[in-house]
């Protein structure tokens, strides 16, 4: 379906333009010659996207945009001849996506157009998403994460409980659990997602610009300093730090960082003055700290100005009745982004699936969901889909290997054999299903089934 574009502007020359170019790139191009007018078609048709020129006689394009944004769900690019860098930020202030200078270039507008196309999808599949994970029967949610076990709700709960609250969290649990996804839950409860939250893996960071990367330098402290530099502290003033691998820092960073959280302000390296932040710091491990501090690698003290209060995340063999849940939040998420609609599991795949130990947790499970999503070419994922840890046979078998013979009739009904019996696997029995998937009448199939002696 074509995207349709609205094009408002005073100028005839600019709007033939306009249509002409637009026209030619796939969008359907109407056009209006001042603000009245184009809300007038904005009330009688719906637009993607609308192209407003700020300077018109009569209602120009800022009193346009204000009386637009009141009435209609509609993407507002702004342009001008005339204006200043200061007008643009107001109608970007005032609602609009973007604002583009005139006289501009084709590709420009094309840009703009493309990018805007881009935060529409997004935002419809994050609204997709959330309507699936509020019609999911029985379960709640936090922040990305569902699960209606016991376990999970009780960690849920807790983070509800803590997010209000500008204090410290430790969140602990194993590797591929989710522990950055309940920090991010815990930061958009309480600050909200317009404050910033910044994330780092304590781990990763070369131990010599630990320093530096944590709280900022000035120009001129170390060689290669040339200029100021904020540290993530400063980054995320007003919102929230999440320390991933806390137990990985250095111990001497560890000091600084204590004396951050007691005294709420931050010195660049190469500073002699301090400042003060409002920063929640979330940290998170998948080590015993309490271990370390008895091997004196991390400080107690700091230890107990972190441990305010412990989430801790089950591993998911711990809550298994929760992966047929997360399953359907996989499959659903990954149908979006890649554009694969596969109706589910087969019956012989969940199985695999609920007896598997998940040593990489959730983390894992949704690597096997997308890679077998890629491998199926059917509507539904069957044992062999999955890895060889799960269990299933491999695809790739030499075919006298797989038929023990040489006749094409023996042949025929080993494999219609087979066949009958994978789908009736896969649908768990129902032979209604098992008929669309073979491809055949539902009366040919009980033919077969009792041909074949099958259930």
């Amino acid at each position: 379906m074509l995207k349709a574009v609205l094009v408002i502007d005073d100028e005839g020359n600019m709007r033939h333009m306009l249509q002409a170019l637009l026209s030619k790139q796939g969008y359907a191009v109407d056009v209006a010659a001042d603000g009245a007018e184009g809300l007038e078609r904005l009330g009688r048709s719906g637009y993607d996207f609308v192209l407003c020129d700020l300077r018109m006689p009569g209602m120009d394009g800022m009193a346009f945009l204000e009386q637009a944004q009141k009435l209609h769900a509609v993407t507002i690019i702004m342009m001008s001849a005339y204006g200043t860098m200061d007008q643009a930020i107001e109608t970007v202030k005032k609602g609009a996506y973007d604002y583009i200078s005139k006289p501009f270039k084709l590709e420009e507008i094309l840009l703009v157009l493309r990018k805007a196309e881009e935060r529409e999808r997004l935002r419809q599949e994050n609204q997709q998403l959330k309507s699936h994970l509020q019609a999911l029967d029985g379960q709640r949610s936090f922040g990305s994460m569902v699960g209606k076990s016991k376990p999970m709700q009780e960690v849920f709960q807790l983070a509800e409980k803590v997010a209000p609250y500008n204090t410290t969290v430790l969140i602990t649990g194993e590797s591929g659990t989710g522990k950055e996804l309940v920090a991010r839950g815990i930061h958009a409860a309480g600050k909200g997602d317009g404050a910033p939250f910044v994330a780092v893996n304590c781990g990763s960071v070369p131990e010599h610009l630990l320093e530096s990367e944590f709280f900022g330098h000035v120009r001129g402290a170390f060689t290669g300093a040339d200029k100021d530099k904020k540290g993530l502290f400063e980054e995320a003033d007003q919102g929230t730090l999440f320390l991933d691998e806390i137990g990985e820092l250095p111990l001497d960073l560890q000091v600084k960082l204590l004396r951050v959280l007691q005294e709420r302000e931050v010195r660049r390296v190469g500073s002699v003055k301090s400042q003060r932040i409002d920063v929640r710091v979330l940290a998170a491990t998948n080590r015993e700290l309490g271990e370390l501090v008895q091997r004196n690698v991390f400080r107690e003290d700091l230890f107990y100005r972190l441990n305010v209060l412990n989430v801790e995340i089950p591993p998911l063999r711990r809550h298994m009745e929760d992966l047929p849940l997360l399953c359907r939040y996989f499959l659903d998420t990954f149908a979006v982004r890649l554009g694969i609609n596969v109706q589910g599991i087969a019956p012989a795949a969940m199985d695999l699936l609920m007896r598997y130990q998940w040593p990489g947790n959730v983390r894992e499970l949704k690597n096997v969901l997308e890679r077998a999503l890629i491998l199926t070419d059917k509507n539904i994922i069957l044992p062999e889909h999955l890895p060889e840890q799960f269990g299933s046979q491999p695809q790739c078998r030499r075919i006298d290997d797989l038929l023990g013979t040489y006749s094409l009739k023996e042949a025929k009904i080993i494999m219609e054999k087979r066949l009958i019996g994978r789908a009736m696997e896969a649908t768990g029995g129902n032979k209604s299903k098992a008929a669309q998937l073979l491809e055949l009448s539902y009366p040919a199939l009980l033919s077969k089934l009792k041909e074949y002696q099958l259930r």
